[in-house]
């Protein structure tokens, strides 16, 4: 069993390496037995891992066929924030109340900006957001906003598609840190709810304009979307 759970996730994970290196592509039909054939595992896992992507609305089952990409959508865009903001700004509180030291996982993000690295930029942007979660003692949470950064970064570069700079988002988490250090929870939550908010409003009104000429209200007011899927406050 502990078997099939691995090459399943090694599936998963080559499927998704793939979309996002677009091996695979929205609109083609793709063999789940060829995929199997070609990483050398058995039909099984394949299938298991065609069922986990399909359920996280990445793949649709295509039946006696394969299987073809989807891609998220502005929605699923803004549904994946409103969870994050209702995990990430109370685990940052909750980083303060325990008094966590993250300058460690800030300053390698800093490191990358200053060097230009955005792959390594983007694991250590990772790795903090992780390191808050953990350090609030929420091991599982940190797995789900793991799970779905690794949706939302099937789009592409989040700097280049967001229209911000590195500099730009190293700062967003600089206050998010520096009210860690200073142990103030109130502060550390309030930093990160406006981090995700910034990131997650340009992210959702990049993927809407990526739909040209769509009649469809949610590809052409991001804004309305926003405010039915996760508040007008926000």
């Amino acid at each position: 069993m502990l078997l099939v759970s691995s090459l399943t996730d090694r599936v998963v994970a080559h499927v998704r390496d793939g979309i996002r290196h677009q091996r695979y592509v929205p609109g083609e039909i793709y063999s789940v037995y060829q995929l199997a054939e070609a990483l050398g595992v058995s039909r099984s896992p394949a299938r298991e891992a065609m069922m986990r992507l399909s359920e996280a609305g990445l793949v649709e089952i295509a039946r006696n066929r394969g299987f073809r990409v989807v891609l998220p959508q502005a929605r699923d865009v803004a549904e994946i924030f409103a969870v994050r903001l209702a995990l990430e700004p109370a685990a940052a509180r909750r980083c303060g109340e325990r008094r966590v030291d993250l300058s460690g996982a800030f300053a390698s993000l800093t490191a990358a900006e200053q060097e230009g690295d955005e792959a390594a930029f983007w694991e250590a942007d990772q790795a903090l957001h992780d390191a808050i979660l953990r350090g609030a003692g929420n091991a599982r949470a940190a797995a789900v906003v793991a799970s779905l950064r690794a949706t939302t970064a099937l789009l592409g570069p989040p700097t280049s598609h967001a229209g911000r700079s590195l500099r730009e988002i190293r700062d967003e988490h600089a206050p998010i840190v520096e009210a860690l250090c200073r142990h103030d929870g109130e502060a550390a939550e309030e930093a990160m709810r406006d981090h995700l908010v910034r990131t997650g409003r340009l992210l959702v009104a990049q993927v809407a304009a990526s739909t040209p000429g769509s009649t469809d209200p949610e590809a052409t007011d991001p804004d309305a979307l926003w405010a039915e899927v996760v508040g007008r406050s926000l």
